[in-house]
C-alpha cells in the first residue's frame, strides 16, 4: 500500500523534505466550472455585468491565488512560479476555467494550478452573484502534470464537462453524439487566442476575442478562451491553445510589422502545412476598405488536424476574417477530418 507523503511514521502531519530531489521543469494543468444561467453567460460575454470586467478580474485573482498557495494550504512548499495562465470558456449556461502553472524546482505545481482554478471560480461567483446567487462552482480537478521522476500524468476518468440539458441526455450519450458529429463534419471545438501585451497586463481591453467567441458559439463550436498572452509569450499561448488538439485555433493580434509582433513566426513553427489562400483572402478582404490591412503578416495552416488561423488584432480585421471564414469553415474542417474533398 502506498504511503501518504504528508504523514510521518506516527501519522502526524508533516511538510515533506524535498531538499534531495532534483530540480526539473514542472507543469500542471487544472480545470473547473461555474454553473450558472444563460443570462449570466450573455452578460459576461457582452461585458455588461454590474461589477467590473468579470473574466479579467477572475483571471488576476486566479494568478494571485496560485502565488499564495503555500499561505493557504499549510503543507505546501513555497515555489518560484515561472508562469501562471488562467483562461475561460463559455457554454450555454456555464463558465469553464483552466489554469496552467509552471516552475523549475524539486516539487510539483499541482496545488498551485488547482488553487488558481478555485480562486478564479470563487471570484467569478462573487462577480455574478447579484444576478445568479445560486451559481455553483464544481468539477475542480487536476488534468495533467509533468516533471519529476514520474514524468507525465494525465487524467483519463473525467473528461471536461459538457452539458446538454435536454431530457434524457446523459454525459456519455452526449459525448458519443459529439464524437459522431465531429467525425462527419470536422471537430467543432475551437480556441480563441489573443496576443496583446497590454491586455495581458490589464492596461488594455481586448475587443476581438469576445467577438470571435460569440461568432464561433453561434456556429456550433464548443469554445475555449479567450486565452490572453503577451506578444513575447505567444509561442507559449499557441502551445496552450493546441492542448487537446482542438479542431480550430484562431489568433488575433501580433501580425503587424512592429518588432514585438511575433504571431506569424510562432504559428509557422507549429504548422505542418500552410493554407496560403485563406491568409491572402483575409488580407484582400481587409485592403478593399482599409489599405493598411496589406501590412498584416498573418498566416493560416494545419498543425496536425488543427486548423490555425491568424487574424489582425482589430475589430475590423476580425470582422473581415469572419466574413472570409464563414463560408469556408465547415468544408475545411470536414476535409481535415478526412470527410470532404475538393475537385
Amino acid at each position: 500500500m502506498t504511503e501518504l507523503s504528508h504523514l510521518d511514521s506516527e501519522g502526524r502531519a508533516r511538510m515533506v523534505d524535498v531538499s534531495a530531489k532534483a530540480d526539473t521543469t514542472r507543469v500542471a494543468v487544472a480545470a473547473g466550472e461555474l454553473r450558472t444561467t444563460a443570462e449570466v453567460v450573455r452578460l459576461v460575454q457582452a461585458d455588461d455585468m454590474p461589477k467590473a470586467d468579470v473574466l479579467a478580474t477572475a483571471r488576476i485573482a486566479g494568478i494571485a491565488g496560485a502565488k499564495k498557495t503555500s499561505e493557504l494550504i499549510p503543507l505546501c512548499h513555497q515555489l518560484s512560479l515561472s508562469s501562471v495562465n488562467v483562461s475561460f470558456g463559455l457554454t450555454a449556461d456555464s463558465i469553464t476555467i483552466e489554469a496552467t502553472a509552471k516552475t523549475k524546482g524539486p516539487t510539483g505545481v499541482e496545488m498551485e494550478a488547482l488553487t488558481a482554478v478555485a480562486v478564479a471560480g470563487l471570484t467569478l461567483h462573487d462577480m455574478v452573484k447579484a444576478v445568479d446567487p445560486a451559481a455553483v462552482l464544481t468539477g475542480v480537478r487536476l488534468l495533467t502534470k509533468d516533471g519529476g521522476k514520474r514524468g507525465h500524468w494525465e487524467r483519463t476518468d473525467s473528461p471536461a464537462p459538457q452539458h446538454d440539458h435536454s431530457p434524457g441526455v446523459t454525459n456519455s450519450g452526449q459525448h458519443a453524439h459529439i464524437r459522431a458529429r465531429d467525425a462527419a463534419e470536422g471537430s467543432r471545438t475551437a480556441v480563441v487566442l489573443v496576443a496583446s501585451t497590454g491586455t495581458a497586463a490589464g492596461t488594455r481591453i481586448d475587443k476581438t476575442g469576445p467577438v470571435l467567441m460569440e461568432w464561433l458559439a453561434g456556429q456550433g463550436f464548443s469554445v475555449r478562451g479567450p486565452l490572453v498572452y503577451p506578444d513575447a509569450d505567444i509561442a507559449d499561448g499557441l502551445a496552450d491553445a493546441l492542448t487537446g488538439a482542438p479542431g480550430l485555433v484562431i489568433t488575433t493580434g501580433g501580425t503587424g510589422a512592429s518588432p514585438t509582433d511575433a504571431t506569424p513566426e510562432a504559428t509557422l513553427a507549429v504548422l505542418d502545412r500552410e493554407l496560403p489562400g485563406v491568409a491572402e483572402t483575409i488580407r484582400l478582404r481587409g485592403t478593399a476598405t482599409f489599405p493598411l490591412a496589406a501590412l498584416s503578416r498573418g498566416v493560416a495552416g494545419l498543425a496536425g488536424r488543427t486548423v490555425v488561423i491568424n487574424l489582425p488584432g482589430s475589430p475590423g480585421g476580425v470582422r473581415d476574417g469572419i466574413a472570409v471564414l464563414e463560408p469556408l469553415l465547415d468544408h475545411l474542417l470536414a476535409q481535415v477530418a478526412g470527410g470532404g474533398s475538393h475537385e
